[in-house]
């Protein structure tokens, strides 16, 4: 008996590998190609123009002395935005009072289960949502994988770095034993302004 698998489009795609083919094509910048100028050997080169002024042919009216206006002043233009500064291991005093719940976990998210890129979708939409909340810091469980070569938590570093959540993200670090050691990170989160 055959098993029936997902349903596919024209192209042989699932649902799935359509959604993977998307967010990995939209990544993908287009390079800028410049056409060169085409040079044939032995071909004279181009005559100088020369440009002359041209006489008017009528005199100009004497008129009265006018008011020159001044040039509207030259706006300054603004300065790009300043890229946000990638996050940052936390510092071992803040480790140490978010192990010892002395500073609150305010949130957690398991991350087990979820494929690579759907996991990074729910982490993202996870730290936004709690930095919306006001929250401070949050626990990431990411799992150690089979020989602690997970690939979720081998690409957690990655996706703290990422440009979507260097608004949101101040810094991370792996968590304590109790919290789930290599498999799970604390996450602190700046304030929204």
């Amino acid at each position: 008996m055959r098993r029936k698998g997902p349903s596919r489009d024209e192209n042989g795609l699932t649902p799935e590998d359509r959604r993977i083919w998307t967010r990995v094509a939209g990544s993908v910048a287009t390079p800028k190609t410049r056409k060169a100028a085409r040079v044939t050997p032995g071909a004279e080169t181009p005559p100088e123009i020369v440009v002359t002024p041209v006489e008017r042919s009528r005199p100009l009216a004497k008129s009265s002395p006018k008011r020159v206006a001044a040039a509207p002043p030259v706006e300054k233009r603004a300065s790009p935005p300043r890229p946000k500064p990638a996050p940052e291991d936390l510092e071992p005093r803040r480790k140490q009072r978010l192990s010892r719940e002395r500073d609150p976990i305010e949130a957690r998210i398991d991350l087990h289960g979820f494929g690579r890129f759907e996991a990074e979708d729910q982490l993202r939409g996870f730290l936004i949502s709690c930095q919306t909340r006001g929250m401070r810091a949050v626990l990431v469980i990411t799992g150690q994988g089979r020989m602690g070569g997970g690939v979720i938590r081998s690409a957690f570093g990655e996706w703290m770095s990422s440009t979507a959540l260097r608004g949101v993200v101040s810094g991370f670090t792996v968590a304590h034993q109790r919290h789930g050691g290599n498999g799970a990170f604390y996450v602190t989160l700046k304030r929204q302004t």
